[in-house]
């Protein structure tokens, strides 16, 4: 096998159309065609189902497609492990993290590394809590920040540190009769019209068995796609909500106040995961021991 054969055959089986993949490529589409014929020629099986320049993996294909991205993967981090062994502090971070830390976590500790560190460089990727684990699993980041930390029982593929643990807080619009309270028990807002994240988010989750836990279940009023759009909800007056204190830090949209709940169970961990079976690279390593020394201050 030839490494342009493998190329040819990810970009095709990415993109399950010839063509398009030739495009990518910018190389003819006959090229193309030839190479993956080979490539079957050679190992002796089809790879694809091939509906005319459409084409999709074939049961086979799929097992090798996994296992050839894989090796991708580690083929480019071995590059960029040479290079970033020769100066760390010129190399790439790439770190998955989810929308709740997209405002204000991760970019305040990204820039407090680049004070220190101005030409290192990230790739960064928005996940939702369970890609995050998977990502770094199968190495398409190798950190993730994430709330809450996984449970135990995925210790054996990720492991990583709790940086820490924030409140969490009630979002509520500034005509609220309530608004005018220093903090608020849980159980007070059981009548109340509730703004929740989607169904499948855990931050969803954790407000229901909340609330479950204190003897009543919300009352659903709308859904918001992620945090930004719960703000504006409230904002809108159409309804309270709970949420990681954190995300409201230098973002607390006009016409709401925010309120800490009195309930000392009303807390989520936050921190940053890595792969265990990959060692990471030097400059995600010295990015990964800086945000373990800031929270320890």
């Amino acid at each position: 096998m030839e490494t342009r054969q493998i190329e040819y055959f990810l970009e095709v089986a990415k993109r399950e159309h010839m063509t398009q993949a030739a495009i990518h490529l910018h190389v003819a589409q006959s090229s193309v065609s030839r190479q993956i014929v080979n490539l079957e020629n050679e190992l002796g099986v089809d790879l694809f189902i091939r509906k005319g320049r459409r084409v999709r993996l074939t049961p086979i294909g799929k097992i090798f497609f996994e296992r050839m991205n894989h090796i991708v993967h580690l083929m480019d981090e071995a590059k960029r492990e040479v290079n970033e062994h020769l100066n760390p502090e010129k190399g790439t971070v790439r770190i998955g993290y989810p929308t709740s830390m997209a405002a204000y976590t991760l970019p305040s500790n990204i820039y407090s590394f680049r004070k220190k560190y101005p030409k290192a460089k990230f790739h960064m990727t928005n996940e939702l809590y369970d890609d995050l684990i998977e990502g770094v699993i199968q190495g398409d980041f190798n950190l993730a920040m994430i709330a809450p930390m996984p449970e135990k029982k995925l210790e054996s593929k990720v492991a990583g540190t709790t940086l820490f643990s924030e409140n969490i807080v009630a979002l509520l619009p500034i005509s609220h009769p309530l608004a005018k309270k220093d903090t608020l028990k849980l159980v007070a807002l059981k009548e109340e019209p509730f703004l929740v994240l989607p169904e499948g988010l855990v931050f969803r989750d954790q407000v229901i068995q909340a609330c479950n836990h204190v003897g009543f279940s919300p009352n659903i009023a709308f859904e918001g796609k992620d945090i930004d759009a719960l703000k504006g909800l409230v904002s809108a007056g159409l309804g309270i909500a709970l949420m990681p204190e954190m995300t409201l830090v230098d973002n607390t949209p006009q016409s709401t106040v925010v309120i800490p709940i009195e309930d000392s169970s009303l807390t989520r961990t936050v921190g940053v995961i890595y792969p265990t079976e990959r060692d990471l690279l030097p400059t995600e390593s010295l990015f990964y021991q800086f945000l373990i020394d800031t929270y320890a201050k």
